[in-house]
């Protein structure tokens, strides 16, 4: 029974896809939820399982092609794999079996040694095939190359006669497409730049109360919640949703020519992947426990690289947390990920001195970044908001009391 393998059906947010990777070939032996195809959208990679156990009989939508939801990709064949795989066999037989053409007179000649003939302008009807039938073959080609002298040097122009400059080094250049992931962060990003009136403020904060309690508990921590371990960026999250409550137009976003205040604060945590960076959104972060939103961000980290998000844990979102600082950036400018107003930028933790009440103390700090919307969000309020969440870390039992 021959069955139609579809394209799966993408949100209203996702418009088509491309066929990133066809994992079976036609006739190949395929068993029920195997993988068989990938297609990437501009969010997420989507993967596409066996039906049932049998074989793929056509594939109608090759590698880099445009798919639309639902759209039929392949046909596939139930518990019909020795049936489809001679008409497979035939497909991907090597050339030379298929196309025995004669390259001079009656000589027979391989398409593999045609093709290294005509690239080094040697005659094939001067030479003897050792191939079956007299056939040239590649083998041939290249025997004849080794044995044939060195052209004249006569025969080069005069201006080859002055010194040839030499490669010192290799100087390999490699073309690829870009991806569809990787397109859609380049438009997003250049949209937020155009059309946003970015501006970013500073302020930077005092780590070591958090690393002190960190260092205190994390031990009890870990026992208490399975294994989950006692992190930085649950703190950041809490703190920013305690701030994102007290200042709303931070956690607000422009529709056309209305401001949408959102009454809860779902907080996206920028995961770097191989593919590109994806934000998966923890969903009413102000209500989760700092073990929870551990415990998420694994999953999202360990997903992500695997490819394995869903599209709609990455949709929406009121607020963005990004951690430049994982891969040893001091400072940086994060840009909006609209329709957000606002976005934090973690950094690096180093050790500075820094005066404290009149003293020079060595404390390991940290630079944030508050990239914002000036259309929507004034400076006062964009740098109060970035206090907020200064005094909140400093003091980490402002989180739990909210004051």
């Amino acid at each position: 029974m021959s069955i139609e393998i579809k394209a799966p059906t993408f949100p209203e947010s996702v418009q088509d896809g491309t066929i990133a990777t066809w994992h079976k070939k036609p006739g190949e032996a395929v068993s029920r939820d195997e993988l068989i195809v990938d297609i990437e959208t501009d969010k997420v990679v989507l993967e596409v399982v066996a039906p049932a156990d049998g074989s793929l009989s056509e594939i109608r939508k090759g590698e880099g092609d445009t798919v639309e939801s639902n759209e039929v990709i392949a046909l596939f064949v139930e518990g019909a794999v020795a049936a489809a795989a001679p008409a497979a066999a035939e497909k991907s037989a090597p050339a030379e079996a298929a196309a025995p053409a004669a390259a001079a007179g009656d000589k027979l000649v391989n398409p593999a040694a045609r093709k290294l003939a005509s690239e080094n302008n040697v005659n094939t009807a001067n030479l003897s095939g050792t191939g079956k039938d007299g056939r040239v073959t590649k083998e041939d080609v290249s025997n004849h190359l080794k044995a044939a002298p060195a052209p004249a040097a006569a025969a080069k122009p005069a201006a080859a006669a002055a010194p040839a400059l030499e490669a010192t080094g290799d100087r390999v250049e490699k073309r690829v497409p870009m991806t569809r992931l990787r397109k859609r962060i380049a438009e997003r990003l250049l949209e937020a730049s155009n059309t946003t009136a970015m501006l970013t403020t500073f302020n930077e904060v005092n780590m070591a109360p958090i690393m002190e309690l960190r260092g205190k508990y994390k031990d009890q921590f870990e026992k208490a919640h399975n294994g989950t371990r006692l992190g930085f960026m649950s703190f950041f999250v809490k703190a920013a949703a305690e701030a994102l409550r007290r200042f709303p137009a931070v956690n607000a976003s422009i529709d056309n020519n209305d401001v949408v205040y959102h009454g809860y604060q779902d907080i996206g945590v920028a995961v770097s992947t191989e593919k590109g960076l994806v934000v998966p959104v923890l969903r009413n972060a102000e209500n989760m426990s700092l073990a929870t939103i551990e415990s998420t961000i694994r999953d999202f980290g360990l997903r992500a690289r695997d490819g394995k998000l869903g599209i709609e844990e990455m949709s929406g979102g009121t607020f963005t947390i990004t951690n430049g600082g994982v891969f040893g950036s001091l400072l940086s400018t994060p840009i909006l990920n609209l329709p957000q107003s606002a976005i934090l930028g973690m950094h690096k933790i180093q050790e500075r001195p820094m005066a404290v009440n009149g003293q020079v103390k060595i404390l390991p700090m940290m630079y944030l970044a508050l990239s914002y919307d000036h259309r929507l969000l004034d400076g006062k309020d964009a740098v109060q908001f970035l206090v907020a969440i200064k005094d909140l870390l400093e003091d980490p039992a402002r989180i739990l009391l909210e004051i």
